[in-house]
């Protein structure tokens, strides 16, 4: 297929077959996983992903590139989905298919709509096994960062808050048509079967953690002034002076879960 990359639609494809290969084994495809790809592009990691788990779901906004799929393979092998993953359901598609069905996501993800669309994908928890995707490898190092880091921040919390997250790859822009300007990562990310952090009310954690990291540079206790004072974050074990990228996860649910029993 010819087909040339939209940038509207953060289009780079993936070609190298090392790199596919790579992906695929960390995803590990099973006979009967209901597996569903997003953005699958040429079908680079489609084929493969098909292969292994003999039928697949792919959500695709592309028409052109959904008409080409379309044609390449029977919907038998392919369910294809065209429409915008940042507004797709995913939890009504895993009900489509059993009551009790979960759902694997992977996928090369546009760089340019990554964070939305991760926090999009974070509200399917429950309908959701496991998700293997493509990202820029600064988003990736914020997603898996330690407290204390540079690259620490409200990525890191809301995404490890709902998820256990590791690195499973580097990838270079040689890797793509065309070469992005980034280098990127692959991660994998699992829901906490048993949540280590269980939290009251997530937006409540949501609006704490970006009040929190407003202004970096700032103490806890002045990003947090007329929400939390000393008492309150001393309770959660915060101290007061320490800048926002040092409390833990555990730490921000911790006050979370005080402040709302205020």
């Amino acid at each position: 297929m010819s087909h040339i990359p939209r940038k509207r639609f953060g289009q780079n494809f993936l070609q190298d077959q090392g790199v596919i290969h790579g992906i695929i084994a960390a995803i590990d495809p099973r006979p009967g996983d209901v597996l569903v790809e997003i953005g699958p592009g040429l079908a680079a990691l489609t084929e493969p992903l098909m292969q292994r788990a003999g039928r697949l779901h792919v959500v695709e906004i592309d028409r052109d590139i959904v008409s080409h799929l379309s044609a390449r393979f029977s919907p038998e092998q392919l369910v294809i989905h065209n429409a915008d993953a940042l507004k797709f359901d995913f939890a009504a598609l895993a009900a489509d298919i059993s009551p009790d069905a979960t759902i694997r996501l992977a996928g090369n993800l546009p760089y340019n709509i990554s964070t939305p669309l991760l926090f999009h994908l974070a509200s399917f928890g429950p309908a959701i096994s496991d998700m293997h995707f493509m990202l820029q490898k600064e988003v990736v190092d914020r997603m898996v960062a330690e407290p204390g880091t540079a690259d620490y921040g409200r990525l890191s919390v809301m995404l490890q808050v709902r998820f256990n997250m590791d690195k499973v790859l580097d990838v270079p822009p040689t890797a793509f048509y065309p070469p992005p300007k980034v280098d990127s990562s692959v991660v994998r990310m699992m829901p906490w079967a048993a949540n280590p952090w269980p939290v009251g009310d997530l937006d409540a954690l949501e609006k704490l953690v970006t009040t929190a990291f407003g202004q970096r540079r700032k103490t806890i206790r002045n990003n947090l002034k007329g929400i939390a004072d000393d008492a309150q974050l001393l309770a959660a074990g915060i101290e007061p002076g320490w800048r926002p990228e040092n409390v833990t996860v555990g730490q921000y649910v911790s006050l979370a879960n005080l402040l709302a029993t205020r």
